[in-house]
């Protein structure tokens, strides 16, 4: 092999090194089946996880009543007209302006969860101050235990709410704690924020009345 040969033969390796890498198939955390884009999602009530998963094991695992997952929705509703009044949210305890809420199967109890810097930090709320949001909002009395929570945005006006699936929830407490700078956030932190709701709306149904299974 030629000296020219094996200049040649070393760049173009190191082209193929340089070059994009494959991408690595995304899997069913349950069974490692490969997964494509808007595969179902799993919940774990007890420990609160989101599971990736192929609809094999979505169906097997997901519909059994009282079993360790529930299936996620991934219907979105957007509450017009939400009633909740600013002596309501207050009563909540919340120290901001950002939270989700939703009702836990094991034991009956509501949570609110916040987004953080460090992540999703709980909040148990107080039956009566729910009780009372019920009675004012009756679209939340359809909220599926675990996997549907009352999302809420009022750091600018209009406020926004949402009955949003839980892993979309969860999706807002991975982009704070992604691009959280310093103590305030920083611009890109409140950027990506308000491009998470821009998207949610655009997705989001509007609430008539009841909905239905």
């Amino acid at each position: 092999m030629s000296a020219n040969s094996i200049s040649d033969f070393g760049s173009l390796a190191a082209l193929r090194r340089r070059g994009p890498k494959p991408a690595i198939a995304e899997r069913c955390e349950l069974c490692a089946a490969a997964i494509g884009e808007g595969h179902p999602h799993l919940f774990e009530p007890r420990e609160r996880r989101v599971q990736c998963a192929c609809e094999a094991c979505a169906l097997l695992l997901g519909e059994q009543a009282g079993g360790r997952f529930r299936r996620i929705p991934t219907q979105v509703v957007f509450l017009n007209n939400c009633p909740i009044s600013d002596a309501q949210w207050a009563s909540l305890g919340l120290p901001i302006n950002l939270a989700f809420l939703f009702r836990l199967s094991a034991n009956g109890k509501v949570v609110a969860i916040y987004p953080s810097p460090a992540g999703p930090t709980e909040s148990l709320l107080a039956l009566d101050s729910w009780a009372e949001i019920l009675a004012e909002e009756p679209r939340l009395r359809e909220l599926r235990d675990d996997v549907e929570a009352l999302l809420v945005n009022r750091l600018a006006e209009p406020y926004q709410y949402f009955i949003a699936p839980i892993d979309q929830c969860y999706r807002l407490v991975g982009i704070i704690r992604t691009h959280w700078r310093g103590f305030t956030g920083g611009t890109e932190v409140w950027k990506q924020v308000a491009h998470y709701f821009d998207e949610l709306r655009e997705r989001a149904s509007p609430a008539h009345g009841a909905r239905h299974a």
